[in-house]
């Protein structure tokens, strides 16, 4: 586990709630009858199920930011620290290596090679880590700027990038960059870590008086961001002679992020409320949402529950997911207590003690 001084108990809180969106969304593709998959309940469980995606590469975004300001703060060279963060892509890509090998090799025979190449959010994120690694070399200030404007730049290309598809592009090239529903490639997806490590940049040089107004300002722009991207797509003129709305169209970026926006300044308001001593379940997800993740999968989409698979009703998909949500809190559970035995007493499990913590590094209001 982290120390407190490295973790953000409200960070922990949205990834955990993303977490919980995921596994009900899954659940609800792999299980419910295809007859009941036209609108009603599989609709809304697919349409909000959309947001963990941009919130999982947001978070990265703002740890990877974290990560940049500490090794600054210690005065690490700027060569130093861009290979730490290359370091840190290549952790990524193992992990999604590992975890397409393992589902390979529980479906073996099932499975055809091809889909140990096959293009998950991990991937995305070590390639996005991979190439955004450069802004360590600037300063905390000034990653500020570049990477919002990076991030603006990945999600405008999409539709362009789009452009480039013909039958001629090699099929690595096509899942790691060009925008398809089958995979999680560069464009567009890499522009919420490049809006994540602007955001995660912004709440490392903020003061501690000012904490409360830069959520504020999280939540209404968030929320001014959304509708106007919103608007702005239903416009008659495009400078695009051809994009998709649900795939590569900077609108639908825009719209998530204001909404991510939103839910990290309310994760902070609801945190800064928790009384002393008391669990959060949704934030103790966030604490091993990889372990989620990869479990879950396998559990989903593998061959474990074979037998529900397109099956169920809507009113028995539901308990599914419930009973899923809660097989992987205990999940979670056991992972922290082991990792408790390993380095000692977590001050995350008591917010209090989590929020004093954020108060000595000038992280929320004295």
């Amino acid at each position: 586990m982290k120390p407190a001084t490295q973790r953000l108990a409200y960070l922990d809180w949205v990834r955990g709630l993303a977490a919980i969106v995921m596994l009900q969304g899954h659940v609800f593709d792999s299980f419910i009858r295809k007859d009941l998959r036209d609108g009603g309940p599989f609709t809304v469980s697919q349409f909000v199920g959309g947001m963990p995606p941009a919130v999982f590469l947001f978070l990265l975004g703002v740890t990877f930011a974290f990560l940049m300001d500490s090794q600054e703060r210690k005065q690490i060279q700027p060569l130093a620290r861009w290979g730490s963060a290359i370091k840190r892509s290549g952790f990524l890509f193992a992990a999604a290596f590992l975890f397409r090998l393992q589902l390979w090799a529980f479906a073996f025979g099932k499975s055809p090679r091809s889909d140990l190449f096959k293009v998950d959010i991990l991937n995305c994120m070590g390639l996005a880590i991979l190439i955004l690694s450069i802004m360590a070399v600037f300063k905390t200030t000034e990653r500020i700027r570049l990477c919002a404007v990076l991030g603006f730049a990945i999600a405008a290309a999409g539709p362009l990038v789009s452009s480039l598809d013909s039958p001629s592009v090699p099929a690595l090239f096509h899942a790691y960059f060009i925008p398809d529903h089958a995979s999680f490639g560069f464009f567009p997806w890499a522009a919420f870590v490049a809006f994540g490590m602007s955001a995660g940049s912004v709440l490392r040089v903020v003061k501690f008086e000012d904490i409360a107004v830069s959520m504020q300002w999280f939540a209404w722009g968030g929320l001014a961001l959304s509708f106007s991207a919103y608007a702005l797509s239903f416009l008659p003129a495009s400078i695009y002679p051809n994009s998709d709305f649900w795939l590569n169209h900077p609108a639908l970026i825009l719209i998530k992020l204001g909404v991510v926006l939103m839910l990290v300044s309310f994760a902070w308001l609801w945190n800064l409320q928790m009384p002393e001593g008391s669990f959060s379940w949704v934030r103790q997800m966030g604490l091993a949402s990889l372990l989620v993740y990869w479990v879950h999968v396998e559990l989903i989409y593998g061959s474990a529950f074979w037998i529900l698979k397109d099956s169920l009703t809507v009113g028995q998909t539901a308990i599914a997911a419930v009973l899923t949500i809660f097989l992987m809190l205990g999940l979670s559970i056991l992972k922290t207590n082991w990792a408790l035995k390993k380095s000692g007493p977590n001050p995350w499990r008591n917010p209090r003690e989590s929020m004093t913590a954020e108060k000595r590094r000038g992280l929320i209001p004295q």
